[in-house]
């Protein structure tokens, strides 16, 4: 077996065996397959695309590639959560413990933010002394005991995905579905949960713009979680304006707080109790959706949500008093208003120009190990569908930062505001089952 045939073939639009892919995969991590072969049939897979039983094995091969969490001896049926991300997603923080509270096992293994969306890592970090590094043995017996535990991805998981994302990265192949699906899923799949219910964001600020897109990647993606023997729901979600009104680490973790105490957001209040439902549905605790949601709703009035976001604050060695006192929490020394120029009502706010901003402001990264300020992000005052008048307060940015200018120029540029009034957006496009 020659990698050239290989190549050959997908680029004459042949499907792939699925021993013909295991060679390439493993070719690419012993170094006899060179990056410019690589590169030939990545491209190649982005003009010719991969069937759904390619797409299924190629995810596994990446999962082959390196170290798969056995989670067996977590009791129950384990369930996880991915979102392709977005600007002010703070939803883990929120149904983790909605999750946990039911008694479903949530073992979540979560990234790090790049660019204009943020990490759920970063979020939690910043609440003082909350650990991430959890070793396997850790993070399995707090999984058994309390319901829950969140970690941050070690270096051993995928290391075929990480290779190929980085050929990707160079060569615009990034925007490929069957590539960008099975990127997702051999994570997910290595992580070891036993169902999967993934958040697909959509609209500006996502790395999905259009909705059929999302739409296709979110099928795609339910379609390797069948094949590989994994419950798997997607809901496409809207990130044309940024989820909730808050953008920022420490400012994400104090939302996510009001959010458990019934005080939050409607947009981000109603996407987690459904992505909570979901999770709670597939890990046995409830027959159907309606009932599920109605008892996390319950869950959040009762103070049962907020009870074990303080229990997961407290096993992971965070100060749970960030929950009664959230000024504990990281706080930028600056702060700037962004007023309104004129009268009208808010059409829309492109998140990714907010993301970008707060990223200026210093809370995300341009590159992998640069530093992030937990206390940078912006509020948000208004969002699409508000009326507002000249002189009101539209977002308001927090740094320690000496110089914003940029960041103040690319927020105003985010708000775009008529004469006419037009409805709020949509939460939820579609659910795939």
């Amino acid at each position: 077996m020659r990698a050239y045939d290989i190549i050959l073939k997908k680029r004459n639009g042949y499907e792939l065996t699925e021993e013909e892919i295991n060679f390439f995969i493993n070719g690419i991590m012993d170094g006899s397959i060179q990056d410019y072969q690589a590169s030939a049939l990545l491209m190649a897979i982005y003009f010719n695309g991969l069937t759904d039983k390619e797409t299924s094995q190629l995810t596994m091969a990446m999962v082959n590639s390196g170290e798969i969490l056995d989670l067996s001896s977590i009791d129950g049926i384990k369930v996880d959560k991915h979102s392709t991300g977005g600007v002010g997603d703070k939803i883990s923080l929120i149904v983790i413990p909605l999750v946990a509270s039911v008694g479903v096992p949530v073992a979540k293994i979560s990234g790090r933010g790049l660019g204009h969306t943020g990490g759920t890592i970063d979020k939690l970090e910043s609440i003082p002394g909350f650990r991430t590094d959890l070793d396997t043995e850790t993070f399995i017996d707090n999984v058994n005991k309390f319901k829950m535990a969140i970690a941050g991805q070690t270096h051993n998981l995928t290391p075929a995905d990480k290779k190929l994302y980085s050929l990707r990265d160079v060569t615009a192949t990034v925007d490929s579905i069957p590539l960008i699906a099975s990127s997702i899923m051999s994570k997910k799949i290595a992580s070891g949960a036993d169902c999967i219910v993934l958040d697909v964001k959509v609209g500006s600020g996502a790395f999905m713009k259009k909705l059929d897109e999302a739409i296709l990647l979110a099928e795609t993606m339910v379609n390797i979680g069948k094949r590989l023997g994994k419950k798997t729901i997607a809901i496409v979600s809207d990130m044309n304006q940024p989820l909730g009104y808050e953008i920022g680490n420490a400012n994400e973790v104090r939302e996510a707080i009001e959010v458990l105490k019934g005080k939050g957001a409607e947009d981000e209040t109603y996407i987690a109790l459904t992505i909570a439902s979901y999770m709670a549905v597939l890990g046995g605790a409830f027959n159907d959706f309606d009932t599920a949601f109605e008892y996390m709703k319950r869950a959040i009035e009762t103070g049962e949500g907020i009870k074990y976001l303080r229990k997961l604050i407290t096993i992971q060695g965070g100060n749970p008093n960030v929950i009664d006192d959230p000024s504990i929490l990281p706080q930028a020394k600056n702060k700037i208003e962004i007023k309104s120029d004129k009268d009208g009502y808010i059409n829309s706010i492109n998140a990714e120009k907010i993301g970008t901003a707060a990223m200026l402001l210093g809370a995300g990264r341009t590159k992998k190990d640069e530093t992030i300020d937990h206390g940078a992000g912006i509020t948000l005052t208004k969002k699409v569908g508000d009326r507002v008048k000249k002189g009101d307060t539209l977002s308001i940015l927090h740094t320690n930062r000496t110089k914003w200018d940029d960041a103040i120029n690319i927020v105003k540029d985010a708000f775009i505001i008529n004469k006419n009034e037009i409805e709020p957006l949509k939460y939820i496009y579609k659910i795939i089952e």
